[in-house]
């Protein structure tokens, strides 16, 4: 029977909690995973294979003609289907690109910001329970998109996962998997090449050992267990949205499944735990508190929420909208902030893979500048940073371009 509980605008950030709680913390990890990552960063692939074995797998890299055989052997169907989600995938990530800004400011010298891919970035792909092909396309076509050198992908190798990965154009596979996989591309081994960022979904062990490495080595953000949030008014198809929740259950155990009404009669028609809300504004303030991953708006005053929301990984609307296309072929990315994190975190997208750097040309601006900088500097009381500046105020021929 499913569980109901009541939200007001009042208590709707406090109900939000409640429900985040029921999902267990990354941190219950934490010192198993801090175990694996300081041995792979002390003795490579040694540990590497050490702690694969231990779990099962065999820690090896992916021969391109396994690759190969696996792409050719892969079902027609599925092949075509992992197609459209790379190309609209792709769609999506280049459209996120910009071109690199500029300003020449008053005192005449020019800034222009300049955006830089990094030269490698990991993928994980999670293959444990089932294969996920779908995160090779999200995280390996958003990094070529972004302008990435060279992809790696860490996964244990599944035929659809290996023709995934040839037809993302990944330059290695390496069969290598949970925190010490996470280890290997931040810290780099023997055979495994140190990332710029790893990007990807996973296991608590895998998600944990991100948030260790951070700081290392970039990545997307800590990608928990799943959740969906489903705010629902008159005109929900009931039907659909059922599968909707219990499609997003599957990710597992400890995935957070919401639906959240005013109307008592939809909510009755729904799985799992359900909020009855006194009003549509208190869904939108339960939903806000909440921050899910995916949030669904189905029927009409539900779908006018939309520009409303500022807290969700990703937002699905009206009744066609499941997200289950989301995991797979809408183009938008599925790798996406839990746990709440979507209150200041985006899903993957090109950005992760790109960082901006600043050009600073100064010439003839430099003795404006240092008028104003020497005094703060002087104030700060480092007297190298105001002498620096000084030396431009006399204006000297050979410090200008």
């Amino acid at each position: 029977m499913a569980e109901r509980w009541a939200c007001t605008t009042g208590d709707a950030a406090e109900l939000a909690a409640r429900v985040r709680a029921r999902v267990p913390a990354g941190e219950s990890v934490a010192a198993a995973v801090a175990e694996i990552v300081a041995a792979v960063r002390e003795r490579g692939d040694a540990a590497v294979r050490e702690y694969e074995a231990r779990f099962g797998g065999d820690a090896r890299t992916i021969a391109a003609d396994e690759l190969d055989a696996a792409l050719a052997a892969l079902d027609p169907a599925v092949r075509a289907g992992l197609e459209v989600a790379i190309e609209n995938v792709r769609a999506v990530a280049e459209a996120g690109l910009d071109e690199d800004a500029g300003a020449v400011l008053p005192q005449g010298q020019t800034v222009t910001l300049r955006e830089i891919p990094v030269r490698r970035a990991a993928v994980y792909a999670p293959s444990g329970r089932n294969p996920y092909p779908s995160s090779v396309v999200m995280g390996a076509v958003t990094a070529r998109a972004a302008g990435v050198d060279e992809v790696y992908l860490a996964t244990a190798p599944h035929p659809v996962i290996l023709a995934a990965a040839r037809l993302c154009g990944v330059d290695a596979v390496h069969g290598v998997t949970g925190a010490q996989a996470i280890a290997a591309f931040a810290y780099g081994t023997e055979t495994i090449p140190k990332a710029d960022v790893i990007v990807g979904p996973g296991s608590l062990y895998v998600q944990e050992a991100k948030r260790q490495v951070f700081g290392d080595v970039g990545i997307d953000g800590f990608n928990g267990p799943s959740d969906l949030t489903v705010i629902a008014s008159a005109g929900a198809d009931t039907e659909a949205l059922a599968l909707d929740l219990a499609a997003q259950a599957e990710h597992g155990e400890g995935s957070l499944t919401v639906a959240v009404s005013d109307s008592p009669q939809i909510l009755d028609a729904l799985p799992g735990l359900t909020i009855h809300a006194e009003s549509l504004d208190a869904a939108l303030a339960f939903a806000e508190a909440l921050a899910p991953e995916h949030l669904q708006l189905a029927g009409d005053k539900a779908e006018a929420l939309a520009p409303r929301i500022r807290s969700a990984g990703c937002l699905f609307v009206g009744n066609a909208s499941g997200t289950a296309f989301g995991d797979y072929v809408a183009g938008s990315n599925h790798t996406l902030p839990t746990e709440g994190a979507a209150r200041f975190a985006s899903g993957l997208n090109v950005r992760h893979f790109r960082r901006r750097m600043a050009e600073v040309r100064l010439g003839a601006a430099a003795p404006a500048l240092a008028r104003a900088g020497v005094p703060i500097a002087e104030a700060e009381g480092f007297a190298a940073h105001a002498a620096s500046m000084a030396l431009r105020l006399r204006g000297r021929s050979r410090l200008t371009p």
